[in-house]
C-alpha cells in the first residue's frame, strides 16, 4: 500500500517529485527556463494552414505539457518568460517570429493563462489518468482559444465567425491528436514513477 503513496500524494505535481530539496530555488528556476525553453523549441514546428495567419504548431502541447508538469505557479512563469523573452525580440514564437502584437500573439497570452489552470488542476490530480488527463487537455485548449481566436479577430479585422474559421476549426484535430499524446504520457509518467517511489 505505501510503494507509491510518496509520488501520488495529492497536491503534488510531477516536477515536485525531483530530488532536491536543498537546491529548491536552483531547480525551480531551472525548470521555469527549461519550460520555456521547451515552448520555444516547439514553437519552431510550425505548418502553415491554407486561409490562416495562424500555423499548426508543438507550441500549444508544449505550454500545456509544461503547466500539467510543473505547477500553476512554474507554469505560469515559464510561459510568462517565454512570452517576455518573445516580446523582447527573441525569435521563438511560432516559425520564428517575435515581438507583440502579431495575429497569433494572442494564443501565446492564453497560453499563459491556460499553463497556469492546467498546472492547478494538476495539483489536484488532473494528470493521473486518461479521463482526467482528458479533461485537462480540452480545458487548457479551450482556454487558449478563449483568448487567442477573440485577439486575432482583432488584431486582423476579421469577423468573429471568420477568426472562428481560420483560428479555432482546422486546429481541432491537431488538438484531439496533442490531448491523446498527453492522455498516455503524464498518467504513465506517474505510474513509472509511482513504481520507482
Amino acid at each position: 500500500m505505501s510503494t507509491a503513496a510518496a509520488p501520488a500524494r495529492t497536491g503534488a505535481v510531477l516536477a515536485d517529485l525531483l530530488p532536491a530539496a536543498r537546491h529548491r530555488y536552483a531547480v525551480d528556476t531551472a525548470l521555469v527556463l527549461g519550460g520555456a525553453a521547451l515552448t520555444g523549441i516547439a514553437a519552431q514546428i510550425a505548418v502553415p494552414v491554407p486561409g490562416s495567419p495562424v500555423p499548426v504548431t508543438g507550441q500549444t502541447f508544449a505550454a500545456l505539457l509544461v503547466g500539467t508538469a510543473l505547477g500553476a505557479r512554474r507554469g505560469f512563469l515559464s510561459l510568462a518568460v517565454y512570452a517576455l523573452v518573445g516580446m523582447a525580440g527573441m525569435p521563438w514564437f511560432s516559425a520564428g517570429s517575435s515581438g507583440a502584437g502579431g495575429a497569433s500573439f494572442g494564443y501565446v497570452l492564453g497560453m499563459l493563462l491556460a499553463a497556469t489552470v492546467v498546472g492547478g488542476i494538476a495539483r489536484r490530480g488532473g494528470d493521473r489518468s486518461v479521463l482526467r488527463t482528458a479533461g485537462t487537455m480540452v480545458l487548457g485548449s479551450a482556454i487558449i482559444y478563449a483568448v487567442g481566436v477573440p485577439y486575432l479577430a482583432l488584431s486582423t479585422g476579421m469577423s468573429a465567425s471568420a477568426a472562428i474559421a481560420a483560428g479555432l476549426t482546422p486546429f481541432l484535430l491537431g488538438d484531439a491528436l496533442k490531448a491523446a499524446l498527453a492522455m498516455g504520457a503524464l498518467p504513465a509518467s506517474w505510474k513509472l514513477l509511482g513504481r520507482r517511489g
